[in-house]
């Protein structure tokens, strides 16, 4: 575990204050990519940090090097009086199943997982759901746009595990990309791991071998290997979760997924004492919980205007993108 606690800051007659909410405490159980997976972990540790400088909470990280360490981490921080525990990721939704059932007076909320579909259903516990569908799609039409004229009309992307948020990214965008460009072929492939960049390299080089020039990754940590084929072959590559386009002007854009911000609002929930179990809160374009990152400078602005125009008809309800393949 990584312990990580608000301390006072100094006053005006340089004596020292306690923050505002120091009595609350918020808990963090990262998945097995931990916080240096440049996505979805820490994306949830910065809405945690945020929440400690502007909420002035006291807060905790604890770091899973493995699955067997889920149920442990969040009874550990139930235990010890945490008002929230907040889980990262669908495969923890046994582990926070079990915690909340066994402390029913501690608050869970775990990230990617529907709170109904738990096995108990515990009350206790809020799902925070995004609609990646969405992200997806507008990620799919760039790139469908984004196929070299002349070239055979293939793009790709490289899933971790066979997941809903997985297949709900990868959904809309085979369908944004099939909007955009009618007669584009889509692959996918699953790595089967979120850390292993080595198995996503494999699966993007074999995609672009077949001729994607589009690969788009949804696996975590693992899926920088894809981006990392990309660029050796010079194809675009489609970031996850966060902005991605720190990793070079191969990245075509990033379907983001506003973790920081749900983690942020479902932790002031807790302080303005509205917070809610037993139900889902859910992120889409509208709440600005999901989107693209920066489009890479050779994006001209018939496809900025084109994906502005896509973003306005989603909004409206005028297009339906499919969330499962």
């Amino acid at each position: 575990m990584l312990l990580l606690a608000a301390c006072g800051g100094d006053d005006d007659s340089g004596g020292t204050t306690e923050p505002a909410n120091a009595d609350v405490q918020i808990g963090l159980v990262t998945d097995v990519g931990q916080l240096n997976d440049r996505g979805f972990n820490q994306l949830a540790y910065e809405g945690l940090k945020r929440a400690e400088k502007e909420l002035g909470v006291e807060i905790r990280v604890a770091q899973s090097r493995s699955a067997s360490d889920y149920v442990p981490n969040h009874t550990a921080l139930a235990r010890d009086g945490f008002d929230l525990v907040i889980g990262v990721g669908f495969a923890q939704g046994d582990a926070v199943n079990s915690a909340a059932k066994s402390l029913p007076d501690s608050r869970f909320a775990i990230i990617d997982v529907d709170q109904s579909t738990l096995k108990d259903k515990p009350a206790n516990v809020a799902g925070i759901l995004f609609r990646e569908e969405q992200a997806g799609y507008l990620a799919g039409v760039l790139a469908g746009r984004s196929v070299k004229e002349g070239s055979e009309p293939i793009v790709s992307s490289v899933g971790g595990f066979k997941e809903p948020p997985v297949d709900r990214f990868i959904a809309g965008y085979q369908a944004g990309a099939k909007a955009a460009l009618p007669e584009v072929r889509t692959l996918n492939g699953y790595s089967s791991d979120w850390d292993d960049q080595a198995k996503c390299k494999e699966l993007a080089l074999n995609q672009i071998a077949q001729g994607s020039s589009v690969v788009f990754q949804v696996a975590g940590g693992c899926g920088l290997g894809a981006l990392d084929a990309a660029r050796e072959r010079k194809v675009w590559g489609i970031g996850v979760d966060a902005d991605q386009s720190f990793l070079g002007t191969h990245v075509l854009t990033s379907a983001m997924k506003r973790v920081d911000e749900a983690v942020f609002r479902m932790i002031r929930s807790v302080i303005d004492r509205n917070w809610k179990g037993g139900l889902n809160v859910t992120f889409g374009l509208a709440e600005e919980g999901v989107g693209l990152g920066k489009l890479a400078p050779g994006v001209d602005d018939e496809d900025r205007r084109a994906l502005e125009d896509v973003e306005r008809e989603i909004l409206a309800g005028e297009i339906q993108i499919p969330k499962s393949l």
